[in-house]
């Protein structure tokens, strides 16, 4: 069964897009195992606590998560 596990910082995503993660997350793994990986197929969305995770020795938060996305945003 392909399993698939994201950990997005809590309030980041509608449901929507969660619901499009899923989705397009499911549509990627059927195309490396097959159709029949479909039904099978586990995509789990878990959503962490503000302040609950980190890179490089930096906790994040969901606001330094934003101004991240906008300085990538707006360096294209």
């Amino acid at each position: 069964m392909p399993f698939a596990n994201f950990k997005i910082p809590q309030g980041m995503m509608t449901g929507a897009q969660k619901a499009d993660l899923v989705h397009r997350t499911t549509d990627l793994l059927v195309s490396d195992f097959g159709e029949a990986a479909r039904p099978h197929t586990m995509v789990l969305v878990d959503e962490v606590a503000d302040g609950g995770y980190g890179r490089a020795d930096a906790v994040f938060d969901l606001e330094a998560l934003r101004r991240l996305q906008a300085h990538q945003t707006g360096s294209r």
